[in-house]
């Protein structure tokens, strides 16, 4: 069972991480596992076994999640563009009372109250991630031709975007849509996969020399960001907890600020009641599994 339910956090981590402006971190973080996956990355030399069989499992879901949203997500936000976004900022907030009972289990410990460095690193981060989605995109990598500099700045823009799917509110995907790579890589992914499907040999070649520099990159940005948010907990626990809490409150003006930007904000009376409902299920489908995620 606990096998299954890691899976299933994946898929929904996955699926964060294919969606500008939801974080990967802030789902993991709603889920109850954040902590979980940062050490079993930074321990998995001294832990192998353990470490690895646990990151099996997540990123068995992840990569579903990643694969398969990537052939809905263009369908659910061009149809459905404020439901989905709800459904997602319900996962969000399922995760917050979590958080705050952390940032003050600790503060407790250390009998310490939240003072201005607590304050300022959540406005600071709060501000980052609100600011992001206002960066123009800027003009769409082409990727229909591989050069030698394509695959280093393939490697690099993992490495960014891995960087920023670990940490917290910071939505990998829309770091990806600024630098102007998102819709590349996803075409990229369903093209692989396609030509997977029809035995394209020269497509599936093509795929796989976008995508292995960016996998690889996607690896090394993690365990490079893993070690620092490791340190980060050890040294300046609470502090890092107020950080990332500004990150996640920030998600949702990220989501509707990057649907207002692509013009695909809408209203209707039935869309926002459908949404609403949406969120509260998310809400209680975040809380649930994060509350069995912190008993794991």
């Amino acid at each position: 069972m606990e096998i299954i339910m890691n899976i299933i956090r994946g898929i929904l981590i996955g699926i964060a991480n294919v969606i500008p402006g939801v974080s990967g971190g802030t789902m993991a973080v709603s889920l109850g596992i954040y902590d979980k996956i940062i050490s079993s990355v930074t321990g998995i030399i001294r832990h192998f076994k353990e470490s690895m069989w646990f990151l099996l499992q997540i990123f068995i879901g992840v990569g579903i999640g990643i694969i398969g949203f990537a052939y809905a997500i263009e369908f659910l936000f061009g149809k459905y563009p404020f439901p989905t976004a709800m459904a997602f900022i319900g996962l969000i907030i399922g995760g917050i009372p979590m958080m705050l009972d952390a940032l003050q289990l600790d503060l407790r410990r250390k009998h310490k109250k939240i003072g201005a460095g607590h304050v300022s690193a959540f406005l600071l981060l709060f501000a980052l991630a609100v600011a992001l989605p206002l960066i123009g995109t800027g003009t769409e990598a082409d990727l229909s031709t591989i050069q030698v500099k394509t695959i280093v700045i393939l490697f690099f823009i993992g490495m960014i975007t891995s960087a920023t799917m670990v940490v917290p509110g910071v939505s990998g995907s829309m770091v990806l849509l600024i630098l102007g790579y998102y819709n590349s890589i996803i075409s990229e992914i369903t093209g692989f996969l396609d030509a997977l499907k029809e035995m394209n040999l020269t497509g599936v070649g093509h795929g796989f020399a976008v995508l292995m520099p960016f996998g690889i990159g996607v690896i090394v940005g993690i365990v490079v960001i893993a070690k620092l948010i490791e340190w980060l907990f050890a040294h300046y626990r609470a502090i890092t907890y107020s950080a990332i809490l500004g990150l996640i409150l920030a998600s949702p003006f990220a989501i509707f600020i990057n649907q207002y930007k692509t013009g695909t904000l809408s209203f209707s009376i039935p869309t926002v009641l459908i949404g609403v409902v949406l969120m509260l299920i998310g809400t209680y489908v975040a809380w649930f599994l994060g509350g069995l995620g912190s008993q794991d």
